[in-house]
């Protein structure tokens, strides 16, 4: 989701009020499926995956976040809900905490507050949509290019020989992104070295052609705040 900076004001105030904050350890769950969805958390540092888990160890990867970022289950006002999606910590830091039945509480009491926030869930929604749409309409390469379209719009700095992409990422890590397998990931990638479209140094990938990119996946040009993995 968007960072805080980037939500309405009011809605950014109304989430820097929170009740505690939570240590997140490397390799720890900050939440899992199944659990009680009664907090929700703003990461303040550190770095954690949304992803869907299944039984046989298989992950998909739906949001990166890191500091600023909203994460938890959105299901307000209703009966006993419970987390679908799983955090996993894969950088350790700290998470401000929000009491699920706090946020009720001041969306109900306050209009334009709720109006706001139906329209920043609205934007949550479009940018979930957009990425089930690229994994499921362009197969494996698709899937792959586009989530390193916007894992550089999320992580990407421009430099004269591209956009780097400052946050390291392992193979595994971008094939969880893609719901695929790490050796897909890697001839892929090695293809994309191959044609001068990318470059990899130390874990680090520059996207050195990314108009190749688009157009391989007959890209919508998204804005920037719909094309992103946080």
């Amino acid at each position: 989701m968007q960072s805080i900076k980037e939500m309405p004001v009011t809605l950014s105030r109304l989430f820097e009020t929170v009740q505690h904050t939570k240590k997140m350890e490397k390799g720890s769950f900050l939440f899992q499926e199944g659990m009680p969805a009664n907090e929700l958390y703003i990461v303040k540092s550190g770095i954690l995956h949304v992803s869907k888990i299944i039984p046989d160890g298989r992950e998909l990867t739906l949001r990166m976040c890191s500091s600023g970022d909203f994460v938890g289950e959105l299901h307000l006002f209703s009966p006993q809900p419970k987390y679908l999606l799983s955090g996993r910590i894969i950088e350790s830091g700290e998470a401000a905490v929000i009491k699920r039945e706090f946020l009720e509480e001041k969306l109900s009491q306050n209009l334009p507050l709720s109006f706001e926030f139906i329209q920043w869930m609205s934007l949550q929604y479009r940018k979930t949509q957009t990425k089930f749409r690229d994994l499921v309409l362009h197969g494996k390469k698709g899937a792959l290019y586009s989530t390193l379209i916007r894992i550089s719009n999320s992580f990407g700095v421009k430099t004269n020989k591209g956009i780097l992409i400052e946050l390291p990422l392992t193979n595994q890590e971008l094939a969880n992104f893609c719901g695929t397998s790490r050796e897909v990931v890697n001839r892929l990638l090695a293809d994309l070295r191959k044609t001068g479209v990318i470059s990899i140094n130390k874990g680090t990938i520059t996207i050195h052609d990314m108009d190749y990119l688009k157009n391989e996946i007959d890209c919508e040009d998204c804005p920037e705040d719909i094309c992103r993995v946080d």
